[in-house]
């Protein structure tokens, strides 16, 4: 079982923090927050060590930037097709009025995400992430300037029944899963749809710099022509890309590859991989899918979501980089940032410092009684800043070689944990991948959003909880039965939270970034738009 030992000071923050924007100046950083329950933006005064101001938006998905003079945020507005545009106040911290910037019609189903502006921030680029386009927006005219395909055309909107009067939804907190796979059916996807997610704009050769969520590319868009131009080639779901100052190197997270992709956008090919993962010749599953440059640009920090890590890399030498260690984090680190000054590193940890119990339910055939919060597990965890701080490098180096070892005590895969039983020399079961084995096939039965305690919490021989028992032995006789004569499970812990990243964890081990990302916004913040399908079992081509 992972633990978690997270480096630094922790600021708690609100449900699933996505991304950091820091201030130029570098006294505040405003976090963006994209989970079930309220989006929002928090600013941090960063050596305060504390949320100074808190406004909430009606929906957001992962972009965030500040102006170049530091004296606006914007914010991406996901189903409200819009971007989120505040005054900034440098002294205080707190923003100003929102005012929307449209970004197409409502109705329409691009999902703005990845923001990319422009030095004057006159102009601003986004990736529209379900739009299968980069739309350029006019921010004096507050209006769509221009639409850059990077794919197909976007799919239509879905017809669907109305949701509850009042904007409430029609079942409960979390719809039948039947519905939501029936509604996933009518959304055509194609497969070839890219999934732009990030933007990074160098100004001086008049490019923008686009990964493609889905097709393991980073597409290169002149601003001239504002054509595609050249698709250069990453590992799977490229995610958030690092552009240096010079403009020669593009770093690029590849979330489902262990590795983050150096390309010479000179030469326009990939110049080196970078290994992410903990240990070497890992299996998927690190999903880096943040990085950092210190203000040197010597060393590269990377958020390992999955492993709940941050790997620093020296990349001095382009082309020769080598693993420093790793810093322990909070639970799915989402975003990680370097002060202008070098001196602290902020990780956004998604789902905070631990996980937590719903005594409040909700709880099938009870009734919350009045004052009560229930506390529904897709909105449960709350996330945390960590400000950790960076000293000289040669004291840094020292202090990573504690942090690199509080990592690994983190992670599960220690030797002591190892099973080392004897091995019955009539198992059927092989002992290598490739033995022969009198086993032809396996049945998998999985009992669909259901816990221990609901089915088994009745048995004494379990650690269960009869009070929270729903279908006890008298009306599951099989289930106990094969309880007693096989394996109980009582003590079996798995990452998941509601169905969508569930059945992903059942079926392959492994929640994707873009599961991770997305669920939050078609359970909760699908009620007025129904614009989120079921992001998972293969519903979306990514």
């Amino acid at each position: 079982m992972w633990s978690l030992r997270p480096a630094g000071r922790q600021v708690d923050l609100g449900d699933f923090p996505v991304n950091i924007a820091v201030h130029p100046a570098g006294r505040f950083a405003a976090v963006l927050h994209s989970g079930h329950g309220r989006h929002e933006v928090r600013v941090v005064e960063i050596a305060a060590a504390r949320v100074v101001a808190t406004t909430g938006v009606e929906e957001a998905f992962y972009g965030l930037e500040f102006s170049r003079d530091g004296h606006r945020l914007f914010a991406s507005g996901a189903g409200f097709e819009v971007v989120r545009m505040f005054d900034f106040d440098s002294q205080s911290g707190r923003l100003g009025t929102e005012q929307s910037v449209p970004v197409g019609p409502s109705e329409q189903r691009g999902i703005p995400a990845g923001l990319a502006l422009t030095g004057d921030a006159r102009t601003l680029y986004l990736a529209s992430v379900l739009g299968q386009r980069v739309v350029r927006l006019d921010l004096a005219s507050r209006g769509a300037a221009l639409e850059i395909a990077v794919g197909p055309a976007p799919p239509a909107p879905i017809s669907r029944a109305p949701a509850a009067a009042g904007g409430g939804a029609a079942q409960t907190e979390d719809e039948a899963a039947i519905t939501k796979r029936a509604e996933a059916a009518l959304d055509p996807q194609d497969p070839a749809a890219p999934f732009p997610y990030a933007c990074r704009i160098d100004e001086r050769k008049r490019r923008l710099y686009v990964s493609l969520w889905a097709q393991a590319q980073v597409a290169v868009i002149d601003l001239d022509s504002n054509r595609v131009v050249a698709r250069w080639r990453t590992e799977e779901h490229p995610n958030e890309m690092l552009l240096t100052a010079s403009g020669r190197l593009l770093y690029v997270a590849n979330a489902n590859r262990n590795t983050v992709t150096v390309l010479d956008t000179d030469a326009g090919r990939p110049l080196e991989t970078i290994w992410a993962a903990l240990y070497p010749q890992s299996p998927p599953g690190s999903t880096p899918n943040s990085l950092a440059l210190s203000p040197d640009e010597k060393t590269l920090f990377i958020a390992n979501a999955n492993v709940n890590t941050v790997a620093v890399i020296d990349v001095s030498t382009p082309g020769r980089s080598r693993a420093l260690g790793f810093i322990p984090t909070g639970w799915y680190p989402t975003s990680v940032r370097v002060t202008p000054d070098g001196t602290k590193l902020l990780v956004a940890n998604g789902k905070g410092l631990t996980s937590r119990p719903n005594p409040g339910g909700p709880q099938p055939g009870k009734r919350a009684a009045p004052g009560t919060t229930v506390e529904y597990i897709g909105g449960l965890f709350k996330g945390t800043l960590s400000i950790i701080d960076l000293p000289p490098r040669a004291e840094f180096e020292r202090q990573l070689e504690g942090h690199t070892a509080t990592a690994y005590r983190c992670s599960p895969l220690q030797r002591d944990n190892s099973v080392a039983t004897p091995r019955p020399p009539d198992n059927p079961v092989p002992g290598r991948i490739g033995d022969p084995s009198p086993i032809k096939y396996c049945i998998y039965v999985i009992k669909e959003n259901r816990t221990y305690d609901q089915i088994l919490g009745d048995m004494p021989e379990g650690k269960g909880d009869p009070s929270l028992c729903l279908f006890p032995e008298r009306v599951t006789p099989n289930h106990h039965r094969l309880a007693r004569d096989f394996v109980l499970l009582d003590n079996f812990y798995v990452e998941s939270e509601v169905s969508a990243d569930g059945h992903e964890w059942t079926m392959g081990a492994y929640a994707t970034d873009f599961v991770e990302k997305f669920w939050p916004l078609s359970y909760g913040h699908n009620r007025v738009h129904r614009k989120y399908t079921y992001p998972a079992e293969g519903n979306y081509p990514i």
